[in-house]
């Protein structure tokens, strides 16, 4: 993309970074190729990088951080800025007069923070810092309005509409405001109140029917003692009716006799059921319903009811109820029913008639939405309130993000640690400075490995197991000699807390030049040790069957006529003879190899004689050596970050001499004073001397009867 901004770049892991020096670098962001940054999206979480900051230029809220939300938070922030140059200061404070009011955003987010500083009693403040919106919510929930359109009772003033707005929460429920407490918005609020008035009209229309409410004020209790025994009497007087069609119906309509011995041995009582699901009374053609005596003692309270509340109104004092009477009961209560079903679900009914009527009645309704009407009002100035806090984290974070995204120069110039060093583990005599968070080691390892970097990962815990984590650590330096799994060190966060580290896998992967030269040696100590300790081992084992079996025999007795063992053979030279000349053939092949060596480095010239042991010892490490310096050059960072979420879009080497940076080993401090006498040093041997001293005079021998030693003949 063709750009008039000059870019300046700088070359670090093997390829070439952009150098981001001042504001107009970071404007021009948006028109270098993306293909030159290192990296084009990282996590939100896992990093050493202020959260919060991260959140607001996460605008998806997926968590990552994007190349293009970047340039966004650069554009907006380099926009309500005088000087885009204020950006790579880093600093948590801005100037009021620093803030670009030109535009009407600009203009809002001035006065937002002249209004912020006002209210903190800083009326007279040039500047606005992070520490005064060091707790942003707590302010703006302390606001009379905060813009969520919620309406709190706590802060209602007049009491009866904090009574409405308590009992609008008791009975629709409530949301919480941004201050924490509970309180109502306009969607609680309309449900509530359309629900009060459509009860309200409900019950004018029956308060003004009198069919409906027919007996005043006790037609609720009439219409609840006529509904408890409305089936039981229409059943009765069918069961009279029958009988006047047919007498013989009479006696069964009324139950046999043989009822009655079913239940004659049962200890009866007026709540039984089998009693109640007889006939109220004895059934006879046309037989009115008696009110006072001979109705089933199961009915008896509910019928007085019926008397009471109803029939007496109605009818004033019997003591029977006729068929025709019963039915123009039923009809004076079918207006009554109808009203009752079409009765509107309310949840404030519990609130009482007298209650609703009142709450109906008032203004309380269009009080609580001007109330909310207001606290939506200033939702705009609370969104820029947010925006005050957005620039501030945005002109202090915004550069050292920059320096670890678009280019990896906190990391590869050292002058700052990286986004993704987590901090420092401190293990077997060296620090490691490239740690990084993981949260599953199974699945970072498997693309993680691709680094070609030694890689120990480590459970690390703290406060007695109250707080853990898991981290990679990269080894540059030294050797792999005693790094294992179950090792122990201490890991210091960049907080500086510590907390205990201890190996739980391992990523080998060759460390140093300086490990591989010694690398064929040890294996061959290694090997050399592993076959002495087996020998040694089974020798130990002979011997040590050899005198059991020799303490079993001594130890059994000899039965009586038990022939003697036969005896030992005598030992046989001749049988031996082949075992000592192959051991004599063996020692001679060394000694003549060994002659050989040694005749043929003495016969070259003083000056070559160097050459042919530095030569020896390359043949020996130097294809070890090669291969890892082929592997370390190829080390790579971008598969560890890969692995924890992030999307490297640059082949960042980690070279030798950059490793060897980044682990560092111990040495003593400049000036320090060594004793080297140390009283339990092991105590030195003759004997390899005057091994050594033989060993030299054998090869002397040897020489001379070469002829070594033999004066050069002449022609």
């Amino acid at each position: 993309m063709a750009t008039s901004h000059t870019w300046k770049f700088f070359r670090a892991g093997g390829f070439d970074q952009v150098q981001i020096d001042n504001g107009a670098d970071l404007l021009a962001l948006k028109d270098l190729d993306q293909k030159l940054w290192v990296a084009l999206s990282c996590p939100t979480r896992g990093i050493e990088f202020d959260t919060r900051t991260l959140d607001l230029i996460d605008h998806d809220d997926d968590a990552r951080v994007h190349a293009n939300e970047v340039l966004a938070a650069i554009a907006w922030a380099g926009n309500l800025l005088r000087n885009p140059d204020l950006l790579i200061e880093g600093s948590d404070r801005v100037m009021l007069a620093d803030i670009d009011d030109s535009s009407e955003e600009g203009q809002q987010v001035l006065a937002s923070a002249q209004y912020i500083l006002k209210t903190l009693g800083k009326a007279d403040a040039g500047e606005i810092s992070l520490a005064d919106m060091a707790d942003i919510e707590k302010f703006v929930s302390g606001l009379q309005f905060n813009g969520d359109g919620v309406v709190p009772a706590s802060q209602i003033a007049d009491t009866a509409l904090r009574a409405t707005v308590e009992d609008i929460m008791k009975c629709r429920g409530s949301v919480v405001d941004l201050s924490g407490k509970a309180g109502v918005n306009q969607e609680i609020s309309d449900a509530f109140f359309a629900e009060v008035a459509a009860y309200a009209e409900w019950q004018a229309k029956g308060d003004s029917d009198a069919n409906i409410r027919f007996l005043a004020e006790k037609t609720h209790a009439a219409a609840d003692a006529f509904h408890a025994v409305k089936e039981k009497v229409s059943d009765y007087f069918t069961r009279c009716h029958m009988a006047a069609y047919d007498a013989r119906a009479a006696v069964p309509l009324s139950r046999s006799a043989e009822d009655y011995k079913g239940i004659a041995a049962q200890m009866l009582s007026a709540q039984n059921t089998d009693i109640a699901s007889f006939p109220l009374a004895t059934v006879e053609p046309d037989k009115p319903l008696p009110l006072i005596s001979g109705i089933n003692p199961a009915w008896q309270k509910e019928i007085d009811a019926l008397r009471e509340q109803a029939i007496v109104p109605l009818f004033g004092e019997k003591q029977n109820l006729l068929a025709s009477e019963w039915a123009e009961l039923c009809s004076k209560f079918s207006a009554f029913e109808a009203w009752q079903t079409a009765k509107p679900a309310c949840c404030a009914e519990q609130l009482g008639v007298a209650r609703l009527r009142e709450i109906a009645s008032g203004q309380h309704k269009e009080a609580i939405d001007n109330l909310i009407r207001q606290d939506k009002a200033v939702a705009s100035v609370v969104k820029v309130i947010h925006s005050v806090e957005k620039l501030l984290r945005y002109n202090r974070d915004l550069f050292k993000l920059v320096n670890n995204f678009v280019s990896f120069r906190s990391f590869y110039t050292g002058r700052d640690k990286a986004l993704f060093q987590l901090g420092t583990l401190y293990l077997d005599g060296r620090s490691c400075d490239l740690c990084v968070r993981v949260d599953d080691i199974g699945k970072h390892a498997g693309f993680a490995n691709m680094s070609g970097l030694y890689l120990a990962y480590c459970d690390c815990v703290r406060k007695g197991g109250a707080e853990k984590m898991s981290i990679a650590a990269a080894f540059t330096a030294g050797d792999s000699d005693f790094l294992m799994v179950g090792r122990n060190g201490i890991f210091y966060d960049r907080r500086g807390q510590d907390w205990d580290a201890t190996i739980v896998r391992i990523l080998d992967h060759p460390i140093s030049i300086r490990q591989a030269f010694w690398s064929p040696y040890k294996k061959l100590i290694k090997f050399i040790n592993e076959q002495l300790e087996k020998l040694a081992a089974s020798k130990a084992a002979a011997a040590h069957d050899k005198l059991i079996k020799a303490a079993v025999e001594t130890a059994t007795p000899v039965a009586a006529g038990t022939p003697p063992p036969p005896p030992k053979a005598p030992f046989d030279v001749g049988k031996f003879a082949g075992i000592f000349a192959a051991i004599g053939l063996a020692l001679g092949a060394i000694g003549g190899i060994l002659a050989s060596l040694v005749s043929g480095i003495l016969g070259l010239q003083f000056w070559q004689i160097p050459l042919a042991i530095i030569g020896l010892i390359l043949l020996i490490s130097g294809p070890a050596m090669a291969v890892a310096w082929f592997k370390l050059k190829k080390r790579n960072l971008g598969p560890v970050l890969d692995a924890n979420g992030w999307a490297i879009n640059a082949r960042a080497r980690i070279n030798i001499t950059f490793g060897t940076s980044l682990t560092k080993l111990a040495y003593l401090p400049a000036g320090a004073r060594r004793s080297l006498a140390d009283p339990y040093a092991d105590k030195k041997t003759v004997w390899p001397f005057f091994v050594l001293i033989a060993g030299a005079i054998v090869a002397l021998i040897v020489l001379w009867q070469m002829g070594f030693f033999d004066a050069p003949q002449t022609q």
